[in-house]
């Protein structure tokens, strides 16, 4: 699962999708590479990590749904400078295998953008790249998503892996004034070379039936068409 952007509700997102694939019973796992701005002062149980870990049934340690976290809300590489040491791209690959025996799938969360740095050579694309998996994009709806959603669509397809959909994401802080929220998934429906599985609105602690029924259906095409790896 990938983002569009930075703070665009990823870990949400995330947590709704785990959450309603349990329901229908499916043993889920959850892993994210590295994290970064999860810092003493703040509480462990609003972490990312933390609420993928809840999601899931707290299988396993939450140690394992990010076995590096960082103290400064940048890039992981810069996080991890800023403390003196470095992300190790060994672990964020060695990680996924951890999971992979404990459940029927995994969702795998990156940080930021499909672009973004994950490590000092490494982006977020050239994991998901290996690790193969089917990819979700997740989309705030917000002026600018249109052109975004388009070029991470294009650049996933580039990369030579399946685009299970895309779901549309409320900001938690909407900006009232936006009138684009209004007509974001009407243009995205009409321009986006992959399915739009549904819109979530802010404050959903469900993820809707027919955007589940979307999502596992398009999993289930990506299988028959012997797509590596069963993580969203």
């Amino acid at each position: 699962m990938v983002g569009t952007d930075t703070n665009v509700g990823k870990t949400y997102v995330g947590c709704l999708i785990v959450q309603a694939l349990r329901k229908r019973g499916h043993r889920v796992g959850v892993y994210k590479p590295v994290a970064s701005g999860v810092g003493e002062d703040e509480q462990w149980e609003q972490s990312d990590p933390y609420l993928l870990w809840q999601a899931a049934g707290r299988m396993a340690s939450v140690h394992l749904v990010c076995p590096q976290n960082f103290r400064a809300p940048l890039a992981p590489p810069a996080a991890a400078e800023a403390e003196g040491k470095s992300v190790d791209g060994a672990l964020l690959r060695d990680g996924l295998s951890a999971w992979e025996p404990l459940c029927d799938l995994v969702l795998v969360e990156g940080v930021g953008g499909w672009f973004a740095p994950v490590s000092d050579s490494d982006l977020v694309c050239d994991l998901a790249t290996e690790f193969g998996y089917p990819v979700v994009v997740v989309a705030a709806n917000r002026l600018g998503v249109i052109n975004h959603t388009l070029l991470t669509v294009q650049a996933v397809h580039h990369a030579g892996l399946h685009v299970l959909g895309v779901i549309l994401n409320d900001p938690f802080q909407a900006d009232r004034q936006d009138l684009s929220t209004r007509s974001n998934y009407r243009y995205l429906a009409r321009f986006c070379n992959a399915p739009i599985l549904g819109q979530v609105h802010h404050g959903q602690t469900e993820l809707p039936d027919h955007l589940t029924d979307r999502l596992l259906k398009r999993w289930e095409q990506a299988e028959d068409s012997a797509v590596l790896g069963g993580g969203a």
